[in-house]
């Protein structure tokens, strides 16, 4: 065979049109996967199949509707199921809001950094499928921001007995300078024992006005039954919770008190010394803790820390409201590290920013993170058991009925 014979029987592979045919064939079956799966979900809540007969039948079929998902094998279509009665609730569908969250955030950080649109377009194509436009971008951005204000000033549903705060000090430019600015954060266990993000705001700085502000709008939102507030000692938040809620008790994280000590300690000691402190609060309770307190006093004393000494004997009743309540939630209500977590978690998020250019893009990058972390198995689960706390007062009964 000559070679022009053998060249007229290449085979000639058009691959653009073969990865365009492969990409179609991979949606489709997400597509039909998908709705597959909504539509068990669906009988699974009815108690039977579509057409099903059945006693154990609970609800029936209204239709559907159709929503667009954007996945990397491309834009698909779900048909979600409607029901008469129960509202249908897909983890299909709370796996994209969840998912949807990422990309606010995502979306944030790379405005806040600088990140040209043309950049922004690539990769958002890269990483969802789907390559948003400058115009998308600039729509997307505004309603993230309207989404995150709304969340961030819901209305706060039932009782939190204990209720975590903390501040976060973050730059901003202003003028040609890089200023602070304080985030303040509150976090609360409710009646069931789960972890919720109660609030977020901006405030200059640490103050009396800043905190008085933050608590204030707490408490206009619906915050009611705090038992115990656990924080840092900052004058203005100590002085905003007595006025707004008086009947509460507040503890001072004890980790942070152990640091106030320490400041006038050598170096040399600090370890000696910290052990001395654990065991004020490792006694059995409260009047032990004094007398146990009162001896490491005097053994400062001793060791010429009389400084250190006064700092132990004028803050540790501060120290010791975790006393009043269950045993059980003694460890995780001495300290303000449950909250210290979630800080640094934000830090690693606002590092990649550096200045942010304004107080209310820094509001809305950290409150975008806590709505992230509060839709995970951080908010989800059982954090404390509360029956610990509340069995025993009148409605409570009522209450869990």
């Amino acid at each position: 065979m000559n070679q022009e014979g053998s060249q007229e029987k290449i085979i000639r592979i058009d691959e653009g049109l073969v990865k365009r045919e492969l990409s179609e064939i991979v949606r489709g079956t997400v597509e039909e996967t998908l709705n597959k799966l909504l539509d068990a979900e669906a009988d699974e809540l009815c108690g039977a199949g579509r057409y099903e007969r059945s006693p154990d039948r609970i609800d029936t079929r209204a239709g559907s509707y159709e929503r667009n998902l954007a996945t990397k094998a491309g834009k698909v279509t779900l048909k979600v199921p409607k029901l008469r009665t129960i509202p249908f609730e897909s983890a299909i569908i709370d796996r994209y809001k969840r998912r949807e969250c990422s990309v606010e955030e995502a979306l944030i950080e790379m405005y806040l950094a600088g990140v040209s649109v043309r950049r922004v377009e690539d990769i958002t194509e890269a990483l969802w499928g789907t390559r948003a436009s400058a115009g998308l971008i600039s729509k997307l951005n505004k309603q993230v921001y309207e989404k995150i204000e709304s969340w961030r000033n819901r209305k706060i549903e039932g009782r939190h007995a204990y209720v975590y705060l903390d501040g976060i000090i973050l730059k901003r430019t202003w003028a040609d300078e890089v200023r602070n600015v304080s985030i303040l954060v509150a976090f609360g266990v409710n009646k069931d024992g789960v972890r919720e993000i109660l609030g977020a705001a901006e405030g200059a700085k640490e103050d009396k006005a800043g905190w008085g502000s933050f608590i204030a709008n707490l408490k206009e939102r619906g915050l009611q039954g705090v038992k115990l507030f656990i924080s840092d000692k900052c004058m203005g938040l100590v002085e905003s919770l007595s006025e707004y809620y008086p009947d509460s008790l507040w503890q001072r994280c004890t980790v942070h008190f152990y640091r106030n000590v320490f400041t006038n300690v050598p170096s040399t000691k600090v370890k000696d010394v910290a052990a001395m402190l654990k065991a004020i609060h490792a006694q059995e309770d409260r009047q032990a803790a004094l007398e146990k307190a009162q001896a490491v006093a005097e053994k400062l004393k001793a060791m010429k820390l009389h400084i250190a000494a006064k700092t132990l004997e004028e803050g540790i009743l501060e120290t010791l409201s975790y006393t009043e309540f269950p045993r059980e939630h003694w460890r995780k209500l001495r300290t303000n590290n449950p909250m210290e977590r979630i800080m640094r978690e934000i830090r690693r998020r606002t590092r990649v920013v550096g200045n942010f250019p304004d107080g209310n893009s820094a509001l809305m990058l950290v409150t975008s993170r806590l709505r992230y972390i509060a839709g995970r198995q951080w908010g989800t689960r059982c954090y404390m058991n509360m029956d610990l706390l509340f069995k025993g007062e009148i409605g409570y009964q009522i209450i869990e009925a």
